[in-house]
């Protein structure tokens, strides 16, 4: 197991980054005023954000690693599990912290970022700009 986890941070260290990066902001207890927090809705635009980019690079570190894509593949671990990873942050938010909470619009908006970016992985997967190591 150990090796495969190791297989997965050598061949996507992009994305376990991100997803990582998605995990602590989500349980850090403490997030601190920004000059954008008078923004209305900023706190959806970070998840839309934060969800499209992991989406976005999880699709161009796969396609660096494959030559062929295998669509079924990066729609489960680009689309689907972002957007499931989204909807267990919320519920971890709520139920396993005291100083955070869950919301049904942020779960929304993790999986809408998580469709924009794999929309447009797809989108440059097909356009060419992803380059391939097996090409």
């Amino acid at each position: 197991m150990l090796e495969t986890v190791r297989k997965y941070v050598r061949n996507y260290p992009f994305s376990v980054f991100c997803i990582a990066l998605v995990w602590v902001l989500s349980l850090t207890p403490f997030i601190p005023e920004t000059p954008l927090s008078h923004v209305r809705l900023i706190d959806k635009w970070t998840h839309f954000v934060m969800y499209g980019g992991t989406s976005l690079v999880i699709w161009w570190e796969y396609r660096r690693q494959h030559r062929r894509p295998d669509y079924r593949r990066l729609l489960l671990w680009g689309l689907l599990a972002p957007a499931l990873m989204g909807g267990l942050l919320e519920l971890l938010q709520e139920y396993a912290t005291t100083t955070r909470s869950g919301e049904w619009l942020d779960a929304v908006a993790d999986a809408v970022g998580a469709l924009l970016g794999s929309t447009l992985g797809l989108l440059l997967l097909h356009v060419g700009r992803f380059g391939s190591k097996d090409r």
